[in-house]
């Protein structure tokens, strides 16, 4: 079914569904959103839909923010364009509307864009089974896909490689998860994300989205081997790990290779070895 504008009009906040959001709304935006309705008015409607099978419920589409400034300005209606249309549309039009920003953490990225490869398929079912290789009859579909990836890359001065990366990564991830890394003191990064789609336990997937929420854990990595862990051993840390690997990378390197490590690396070396003297003399 192809979307409608039915109209555009003063609708009353309290009968806008506003749950079901791919991102919460941001307090900076909400504070700023707030200031320009003072000073300006509202100056574009938000989106918004009407379900006819649910009785005429009015789902939001794009305006979640402005929603929010509303009602804290004590505001009981806002303008609002009214749309009949698909649920793939409408998510569809609620994730590209974020890609445009710029302030997407990793996590958001993940979420919007392998949810955006779900509600495209829906919208065209026909692209779902042509791969990117695409047909006669598919290929136009799949190239406006490699398109809006290759876009999105360019954006955000990403490869197209990546923003698959992140495609994969955000397709392993359930609600439950999510609201969870939400919870993280620290920044969920793409190798977070990898590391939690490449688990196939979902009890270790559960603990290790515990782990970062509370903060347990710095990050993903680091919290599945916590919990690998044989009981009373302790998992090693990062700076342990990189360690041993760079100690393997020393004893399988040639004579000649350790020669050219050391003379290109003299300088450095030389500062880390006064500096361990220095700590040695001082624990003395």
């Amino acid at each position: 079914m192809k979307a409608k504008l039915l109209h555009t009009q003063e609708v009353r906040i309290s009968d806008i569904d506003v749950s079901g959001r791919l991102r919460p709304v941001s307090e900076l935006s909400v504070l700023s959103l707030m200031a320009s309705l003072e000073a300006l008015g509202q100056q574009s409607e938000i989106h918004i839909r009407k379900i006819r099978h649910q009785g005429g419920r009015l789902k939001l589409i794009l305006g979640a923010h402005r929603v929010e400034a509303h009602v804290r300005l004590g505001c009981t209606s806002i303008k609002a364009k009214i749309w009949d249309c698909t649920d793939s549309w409408a998510e569809l039009a609620e994730i590209d509307d974020n890609l445009a920003h710029s302030d997407l953490t990793p996590l958001d990225l993940a979420i919007f864009l392998s949810r955006r490869k779900v509600a495209y398929e829906k919208e065209h079912p026909a692209a779902k089974h042509g791969g990117l290789r695409g047909n006669q009859h598919t290929g136009g579909r799949q190239n406006d896909m490699l398109s809006f990836c290759q876009s999105v890359a360019e954006q955000r001065s990403m490869s197209t490689r990546q923003i698959e990366r992140f495609v994969a990564a955000g397709q392993g991830l359930d609600a439950h998860s999510i609201a969870l890394l939400r919870q993280s003191p620290n920044r969920v990064t793409l190798s977070d994300l990898q590391v939690l789609g490449k688990c196939g336990d979902p009890v270790a997937r559960e603990m290790v989205c515990r782990a970062m929420s509370t903060g347990a854990a710095k990050n993903a990595a680091g919290a599945l081997r916590a919990y690998k862990a044989p009981p009373g051993q302790k998992a090693l840390s990062d700076e342990d790990q990189k360690y041993l690997k760079i100690n393997e990378a020393w004893t399988r390197a040639s004579k000649a290779a350790k020669r050219q490590f050391v003379t290109q690396r003299a300088a450095e070396l030389r500062a880390l070895l006064l500096d361990a003297d220095e700590g040695s003399d001082d624990a003395s």
